[in-house]
Order: C-alpha cells, then sequence, then structure tokens
C-alpha cells in the first residue's frame, strides 16, 4: 500500500515513479526491495511445500491436493497480472 501511494503506472512515467521512490521517498529503496525479495520468498516457499506434498505423497488425497493446484495456479495468475 505504502509502494502504491508513489507508483504511477502510466507507460511514460512508470519509471521515474520507482526511481522516485528508490531515491526521494525515505526508506522506499528498502519498501522496495523486500517486497520484491518477499514475493520471491513466497513462491519458493510455495513450492517447496508443493514438492513436499510430492515427496511425502500427499498427492493421494486427490480433492485436498487438487484444491492445492488450484490455489498455485491462482497465485502464479495473480503475480503474473501485477507483473503485467
Amino acid at each position: 500500500l505504502f509502494l502504491a501511494m508513489h507508483y504511477t503506472s502510466d507507460t511514460t512515467t512508470a519509471f521515474s515513479s520507482v526511481t522516485h521512490i528508490c531515491r526521494d521517498v525515505n526508506y522506499g529503496w528498502l519498501i522496495r526491495y523486500l517486497h520484491a525479495n518477499g514475493a520471491s520468498m513466497f513462491f519458493i516457499c510455495l513450492y517447496m511445500h508443493v514438492g513436499r506434498g510430492i515427496y511425502y505423497g500427499s498427492y493421494t488425497y486427490l480433492e485436498t491436493w487438487n484444491i492445492g493446484i488450484i490455489l498455485l495456479f491462482a497465485v502464479m495468475a495473480t503475480a503474473f497480472m501485477g507483473y503485467v
């Protein structure tokens, strides 16, 4: 929410708003990098969780497994839409 207060999504001013956040906003660089690295860590934990489910055979519980995979794809789609 803090980053959204200073970000503009217009194609001509998006890059300059990111540089404004990193250079002019107090600790904006820290919040931006925490946000980017936190999102990456979230996906690493998510993939490790799926890998653990495969390793321990949790896929035999089909209803739970299918809901988890649907949630995985929903999170991936949300992240893609946030990136684009």
